[in-house]
């Protein structure tokens, strides 16, 4: 490609990412896109670990690409995207996680679909591996990968064709967005990325995904954690209306939270009718059903999956669930509150 391509300017929050840091920043420099047009700012969250040394490294090896190091000392991502992009100069804004590697054809096709399509955000695939190849990361990925665990995010199930979607894997946006809609939400500590794309998607925004467009990103493998950030994941889909007035996530994010309601509610309510009682154990039986059933395409990996999937299907959505309903109890809590202040 010709240097007279569009200058991209890269953001990396970091936390912690001594273990991925180097092949992340290195997948990026593999691109085929011409070096003097890339930016990448390193945005670290007072690491604990290696992270800041490895970073500085990177940049001392790479002198004929412009690459420097920011502090965050808030630590939250939203605080680290909008230390980067006003510190940014490209002509485009693109968003990565360090705990991914990218195809060599990442950033060229980010930047053909933008100016292609006119798009205002535009991402692709996110293939999901374990940390390691044990059976609990093995199942956890592809937990992730299936539309019953993630719903219709297709950025994570796939796709064939470019298609105009909610919300992307990181991002890459045109510096004009932020320049229309404004920063992102430091209020958001878990979701101001779904926010951002809602508010962009108000205003008419496009955002594209290009099925070309790939990115591999490294999973927990460790069940405590999966669950933890299930949970969080789930809380901050609904927390956000704390401080916003509108819901910053799309339906299949409330899924999780019908179910628990669904399942806490069918509980008591079999208590007093036999009717309630029937129609509780056939939407759990469907639910069983559903859960064998998308667990089946996996069988080819490995016949524990049948086994233990539909399990972790059920360990995700009452965690997420769980989140939720607790976001929804403090929110409330909260608005009563204000207006008792009042």
């Amino acid at each position: 490609m010709e240097i007279s391509q569009p200058k991209v300017s890269i953001i990396i929050p970091t936390y912690n990412e001594e273990l991925f840091l180097v092949n992340c920043v290195d997948s990026i420099l593999k691109n085929k896109y011409p070096k003097q047009q890339l930016e990448i700012i390193l945005i670290d969250g007072l690491s604990t670990d290696k992270t800041t040394e490895i970073a500085k490294e990177i940049i001392e090896e790479n002198k004929e690409v412009s690459i420097q190091l920011i502090s965050n000392p808030k630590k939250t991502f939203p605080c680290a995207v909008n230390l980067g992009v006003k510190d940014s100069t490209g002509d485009f804004i693109m968003i990565l996680g360090a705990h991914a590697v990218y195809d060599e054809m990442y950033i060229p096709l980010c930047v053909e679909n933008s100016l292609k399509y006119d798009a205002d955000n535009v991402g692709g695939i996110l293939n999901t591996i374990g940390l390691n190849q044990s059976l609990t990361g093995k199942l956890i990925t592809n937990v992730l990968s299936s539309p019953f665990g993630v719903g219709n995010s297709v950025f994570r199930t796939g796709t064939d064709k470019v298609t105009e979607v909610d919300t992307v894997f990181g991002g890459f946006y045109k510096r004009s967005v932020f320049d229309k809609i404004g920063y992102f939400n430091e209020n958001l500590r878990s979701s101001s990325d779904m926010d951002f794309n809602v508010r962009l998607k108000k205003t008419g925004g496009k955002i594209i995904l290009d099925p070309l467009i790939i990115a591999t990103y490294y999973t927990r493998s460790d069940f405590g954690k999966f669950m933890k950030n299930n949970w969080r994941n789930g809380f901050w889909a609904i927390y956000p209306l704390r401080f916003v007035d509108y819901l910053p996530v799309s339906i299949r994010h409330l899924i999780p939270l019908f179910f628990i309601c669904g399942v806490i509610g069918g509980s008591v309510l079999s208590l007093f009718s036999n009717v309630f009682l029937f129609l509780f154990l056939g939407v759990l039986s469907l639910y069983v059903l559903l859960s064998f059933y998308f667990s089946i395409p996996f069988v080819k990996k490995g016949f524990a999956n049948i086994i233990f999937m539909p399990f972790l299907f059920l360990f995700l959505h009452l965690t997420y669930g769980c989140g939720s309903l607790l976001a929804i109890i403090n929110v409330v809590f909260f608005k009563v509150l204000n207006i008792i202040k009042r």
